[in-house]
């Protein structure tokens, strides 16, 4: 029988806030979380530089060229082919280099001039332009028998010498290259959202077993409600992933801010492709379903701590919940190419997926209503998993607290009394 609350004791919201405000005042100046903080920084540091060393490199190496040796006639004819063409093709048409110019009866080892060049060359022209061949590795000699065909035939006259002048008419976009930018956007925020929930919702694991070793979690359940510490503790550690969430962006953003030549047209903002619902709107439902997604982990993860009493055991205990979600992330992503289809509406509906099928949609459709309705759907199952793992967790939790003493006086009260009767 439950015990009577005293009236001047703290509703379960109040109590909750409590809990919460201690927890992400105590994590948030910790020096462990400033380390946690800087983990996933150095991936992104170290990343951002081997792109930089990349393009220098890229740069660098030059761009590739086609090896000509010919007779000397033939050689100027081709030249003179090239820089005809040249205007007209721009950067679409290779640059070519002399390799020599052969006298009448000589032959060119091409092969030998591909493996031992120092220049940067693709393929070799030998021949002549009425019978050109082109020496080349197979995956070049596709991309280069067309420029070498119409090298050739400018060179004998056979092309026409002057190109008519092609009208263009600029779109921003067209039909299917929104729909696959869409799709990109839905794969990145369902991808991104994964990472952060995974790497995030173990907090609250670690958290909880340091205050059960060290006996301060039975000390809040005796003076507060175990539904206000279950709460508190959910609140506490998404506000502190909120926080690392919002300094790993400014860092982020300040890189791209920083390297705008590095980075080319990713560091314009504009040059994004837009999701259904616009960046303001597909922002705010990344935040509202990471805080869904976050709240119904860990709950579960919660819940598993209640069960467990040592490292090893948490870490035993949560890897099947882990494996369920990798698992869910993928069916959410199989939904997000079969949009109206039954598997995306069942992915909608499962709690654990719906976030991440959520997020592809918001990305791929411009309507907003669905999202109200989603978020409350999940915002019910969010409720009993936390009622429902605040209830394990009391059970659990409170038997090796005084409950647990009272239980074994009751249980010695019994047996003596037993005994003088007999």
């Amino acid at each position: 029988m439950s015990e009577p609350t005293p009236k001047s004791r703290l509703s379960l919201l109040q109590a909750a806030f409590v809990v919460a405000r201690r927890d992400f005042t105590a994590v948030l100046f910790s020096r462990v979380f400033f380390f946690f903080l800087l983990g996933p920084l150095f991936p992104l540091l170290v990343g951002a530089l081997a792109g930089g060393v990349g393009s220098v490199i890229d740069k660098s190496s030059g761009e590739p060229e086609i090896g000509i040796a010919m007779s000397a006639a033939d050689v100027d004819a081709m030249i003179a082919a090239h820089g005809a063409l040249k205007p007209v093709l721009g950067g679409g048409l290779p640059q070519l280099r002399v390799l020599e110019r052969l006298k009448p009866g000589e032959t060119y080892d091409a092969r030998a001039a591909l493996t031992g060049s120092e220049g940067n060359v693709a393929g070799v022209i030998t021949g002549t332009p009425e019978r050109p061949t082109l020496t080349a590795p197979a995956g070049r000699i596709g991309w280069l028998r067309g420029d070498v065909a119409l090298l050739a035939a400018t060179a004998l006259g056979n092309a026409p010498a002057v190109f008519p002048e092609v009208a263009t008419a600029e779109v921003a976009t067209s039909g299917a290259s929104e729909k696959r930018a869409r799709l990109a956007t839905a794969q990145a925020g369902q991808l991104l959202l994964f990472l952060l929930i995974m790497l995030l919702a173990g907090m609250v694991l670690s958290n909880l077993v340091e205050e059960k070793a060290n006996k301060v979690i039975e000390i809040l359940a005796a003076a507060i409600p175990m539904d206000a510490v279950f709460l508190g503790k959910l609140f506490a550690m998404l506000g502190v992933s909120l926080v690392g969430i919002t300094v790993w962006a400014s860092v982020i953003g300040g890189v791209f801010a920083l390297s705008g030549s590095l980075l080319g047209g990713f560091a314009d903002p504009s040059s994004l492709p837009d999701p259904g619902v616009g960046w303001p709107a597909f922002l705010a439902l990344a935040v509202a379903y990471f805080a869904m997604g976050y709240l119904l982990l860990g709950s579960l993860f919660l819940a598993i701590g209640s069960l467990a009493t040592t490292v090893r055991e948490v870490q035993t205990l949560s890897m099947p919940v882990t494996m369920a979600q990798v698992l869910l992330f993928f069916f959410a992503s199989y939904a997000m190419a079969q949009p109206g289809e039954p598997v995306e509406l069942a992915a909608i509906a499962f709690p654990l997926s719906s976030p991440f099928a959520m997020l592809a949609r918001a990305a791929q459709d411009e309507a907003v209503l669905p999202h109200l309705a989603a978020l409350a759907w999940q915002a019910l199952w969010v409720g009993i998993a936390v009622r429902t793992g605040a209830g394990l967790f009391r059970r659990r939790v409170m038997k090796s607290g005084p409950q647990k003493a009272r239980r074994k006086g009751l249980t010695a009260l019994f047996r003596n009394g037993s005994a003088r009767r007999a």
